[in-house]
Formats: C-alpha cells, structure tokens, sequence
C-alpha cells in the first residue's frame, strides 16, 4: 500500500485507488494513514467526524465506514475473501488501526528527510543539507490533505505539517544562501514573504538575498515595508535581530558577506543577541 497525504488524498493497494468518494470515509482513512501501526480510539474517530455532539447511530456508522473501506481493500487486493483486509484495516481493543509499514505513507518519508536534513545543517554539510530538504519538500503535492473535510483532529494535524513545511522551507533556504545561492533564492523569497507578511525570518532571508545580489536599496526597502506592516497591524516593531541585520546593512558589514562570520547558524539568529 502507498498513502499520500502531502497534497490530494492518494491511497493504493497494487495500484488501485481505495480513497473513498464519500466525505466521512475518507477522512477516517486519512486518520488512521497518519498514525501506520498504532491504535486510532473510536472516541477520536468519532470526535474527528462528528465534533463533541455524535448522534446516537455514531458507532453503528463508524462501523459501516470500516466495513466500506474494508470493500475497498479487498477488491484492490483482488481476494475473493474480506478476512486478509481484516488484517490490514484491523479492529482492536476500542480502536482501529492500518497495519501497514510507515515508510508507506508519505509523511515518514518527509520527515526522515527533514531530520537528516537538520542534522547536515547543523554539522555544517550544507550541501548534503539543501538537498535533503528539497528532497523532501519535493514530496508535497499542494497543502497537506486538500481535498479532506477536516474535523478537529485532523485540523490540527495538518497545521502541524504545514507549519513544520514552512519551517523546512526557511531551512533549507538557510543552506542554500550559506552555498552562495542568494541571486537564485530572490524570486522564491519574494513570493514567500508575499503569503507570510510577518514572518521575519522569511523577511531576514530576503533581505540577505538581495543584499548580498548587490541590491541594497531592495533589502532595505524589504525592511521597511516589513517594519510598516508590524506597527500598523500588531502595534510592534521588528525583533531586534531584524533590527541589528537592517543597521548591518546600512552600514555595509562586511560580516554579511557570504564567506564572512560564522558558517552555523540560521540567516535570522545570526543576529541574535
């Protein structure tokens, strides 16, 4: 079996879709693919699809969805009997759960990546470390579960994937701008501090990549429009370490040069205190 769930909901047994077309179904199956191996409580699943009030009948329906992706299972594993989609979709004391390995979802695959990633990134491998994390990010085919209803559990599993998305990205352009990347990154940056207006260390990285591409003007003025926003919208001004960048640049340190200062270190902290 292979799952997706970095984008559209995929899921298949020898590459026969078992997604369910209906909204409920499917939103169990994405439950139980992000946790391969380990016991889903019916109290969750029910939280999950119907919130804090399920009907009388939630036991009896959550049933008639297991047994419907149960179908689902055995027709795509071609068996005349249903017991061997038991085995894969089975019951358990108050629960259920997909034994199925995790590397078979997509989400273990990415966050092994992430982590070797990290871990390159913080010996210095940065090489080793931008391509890690590309790797993974590669994995993503548009936000995590798109097309699923999400209830309250669901909801907060895809922030979490979609925030440590986020957090790779400023990762692995952190590795990319210590290799001397920064003329690439411009456009990317650009589009990003463009969804996240406030997020300074998307802000930081921009300014570095333009300062560092002999556009001064436009890092700074990256600054400015940042420092607006913050003011206007949360009454607040940018951190100090985006302070200390942006006075670093007005005074053309050459610490921001590419092959100055310290090789560790994220773009944003470089200026911590």
């Amino acid at each position: 079996m292979e799952i997706q769930v970095l984008g559209p909901l995929c899921a298949a047994v020898n590459g026969k879709s078992i997604v369910p077309t209906a909204g409920k179904p499917r939103q169990v199956l994405a439950l139980l693919a992000l946790y391969p191996r380990r016991v889903m409580p019916v109290s969750t699943m029910m939280e999950e699809i119907w919130g804090t009030e399920p009907p009388q009948s939630a036991m009896t329906t959550l049933q008639t969805y297991i047994l419907q992706l149960r179908r689902g299972l055995a027709t795509a594993m071609g068996l005349d009997a249903p017991g061997d989609a038991k085995d894969v979709l089975a019951t358990r004391h108050g629960g259920y759960l997909l034994q199925i390995p995790p590397d078979s979802v997509d989400t273990h695959t990415y966050e092994r990546l992430v982590a070797e990633g990290q871990e390159a990134f913080e010996e210095g491998e940065d090489t080793r470390a931008a391509r890690c994390l590309r790797r993974a990010l590669d994995l993503w085919q548009g936000p995590a579960l798109v097309d699923v209803r999400l209830g309250p559990v669901l909801e907060i599993e895809v922030m979490r994937l979609e925030e440590s998305r986020l957090v790779t990205v400023e990762r692995r352009i952190d590795a990319d701008l210590r290799l001397g990347r920064h003329t690439e990154l411009i456009a990317e940056l650009a589009d990003l501090i463009a969804r996240h207006p406030q997020h300074e260390g998307l802000h930081a990285q921009a300014m570095v990549a333009l300062y560092r591409s002999g556009r001064q003007a436009s890092a700074l003025d990256v600054y400015r429009r940042l420092r607006e926003g913050l003011i206007e919208g949360l009454g607040v001004e940018p951190s100090p370490q985006l302070q200390r960048l942006h006075q670093a640049m007005l005074a053309v340190d050459p610490e921001l040069d590419v092959t100055a200062g310290p090789r560790r270190g994220s773009t944003f902290d470089r200026y911590a205190a």
